[in-house]
């Protein structure tokens, strides 16, 4: 058992960082929902190269799977679920802070992804970024914690060189 308070510990990490990214996601969620009454503005540009795009997302990443109508958010929430419950037994079993913050961050981002699911039938997309001709797809802040989370495991993984770099708990 460590002395170093629970916070200062991985999980502790990995919990604040889930806790961050599903706060930030939903506090955005609804200011574009109730506060800018996107939905009834369609769109607003905030720079020149980023706009607020109303999209209500049935799918999932780019569109995928958008064919199994209502059966989608059930099917795509349980999904979800079941994978944090995965990624939070990571969290704790992890001995690696970087490790830890970066699967708590994707847990929050999956999570605020199906509280949208289970609210409003859909998840809410709102962030639209385009440039010189070229757009992305539109997507929302869970999606973009998700996304650099991801990317910095990877670069993790490719400093460490093939070394076990996160020696994870066993028992």
């Amino acid at each position: 058992m460590s002395s170093r308070p629970f916070m200062l510990r991985p999980a502790g990490l990995g919990l604040l960082m889930l806790m961050l990214t599903l706060s930030a996601d939903q506090l955005s969620k609804y200011w574009i929902l109730y506060g800018l009454d996107l939905p009834a503005r369609s769109s607003v540009k905030v720079l020149p190269f980023l706009n607020f795009t109303m999209v209500w997302n049935h799918a999932v990443t780019f569109g995928m799977f958008g064919g199994l109508g209502g059966a989608g958010r059930i099917v795509f929430s349980a999904i979800a679920l079941a994978v944090a419950c995965c990624l939070l037994v990571w969290i704790f079993r992890t001995h690696s802070k970087l490790t830890a913050a970066c699967v708590g961050a994707i847990t929050g981002g999956a999570i605020g992804n199906v509280m949208d699911r289970v609210r409003y039938g859909a998840v809410v997309d709102f962030l639209h970024a385009h440039a010189f001709g070229w757009s992305w797809y539109v997507f929302n802040v869970a999606d973009s914690a998700i996304v650099c989370a991801v990317c910095m495991l990877l670069v993790q993984n490719f400093l460490a060189g093939g070394q076990q770099q996160d020696n994870v708990k066993t028992g």
